[in-house]
């Protein structure tokens, strides 16, 4: 008979295992773009609080969500009172359901979120020995190149300015595009009879 102690540990580890496997899978759905609207927010949320910190600090950051975040409920909760008013309901607290909510952290869950990120952290650790410790001379080599390009890559671009970049292409497209729909209008106008023309033109 196997001993119970074993037997719980091979249940935490085959645990552990599924949900380090479940949390790689649905990044891995956001990175692929399997679901796009998912995607979509993930990723636009990520690149709007990226501009928002390259251009206000963390503070002012966070006031601003948790400002916006409460003008969304304060409006909802005045919105619903006065309807249930008019109405005559008595349909009580419109976040009545989510504030029933048991939001408490089991124990459970913890350690197993816990335990997923130290496995995270272990392979992070392990990966690092093996580069700094040159485990494997050519890999260490390997990594040394590329920081070093990546020095110099880093002196002259960042995020932001990559960011900054893209914006001035399109914003190039888009103006020859508006330039060459003005000139098209121009050559219309031109070619129209001459009493149309006036007509346009006032």
């Amino acid at each position: 008979m196997a001993d119970p102690m074993t037997q719980s540990g091979q249940i935490s580890s085959s645990l552990n295992a599924s949900s380090t496997k479940e949390s790689t899978y649905s990044v891995m759905e956001l990175v692929y773009w399997r679901d796009p609207k998912k995607s979509a927010v993930a990723f636009g949320m990520s690149l709007l609080v990226l501009l928002s910190l390259a251009t206000f600090s963390v503070i002012s950051v966070l006031s601003y969500l948790l400002l916006a975040l409460l003008c969304v409920t304060i409006t909802f909760r005045v919105y619903k009172s006065v309807i249930q008013a008019v109405q005559k309901s008595g349909e009580g607290h419109p976040f009545k359901g989510l504030m029933e909510q048991d939001l408490t952290v089991q124990p459970e869950t913890f350690r197993k979120y816990v335990d997923v990120f130290l496995t995270y952290v272990n392979r992070a650790v392990k990966q690092v020995r093996h580069f700094l410790l040159v485990e494997d001379l050519v890999d260490s080599l390997k990594l040394a190149g590329f920081m070093w390009l990546m020095t110099y890559v880093g002196a002259v671009f960042n995020g932001i300015t990559i960011l900054i970049l893209v914006r001035m292409k399109i914003d190039k497209y888009i103006e020859l595009i508006r330039t060459r729909v003005e000139v098209t209008l121009a050559k219309l106008q031109d070619k129209l009879p001459g009493a149309l023309k006036r007509t346009k033109a006032e």
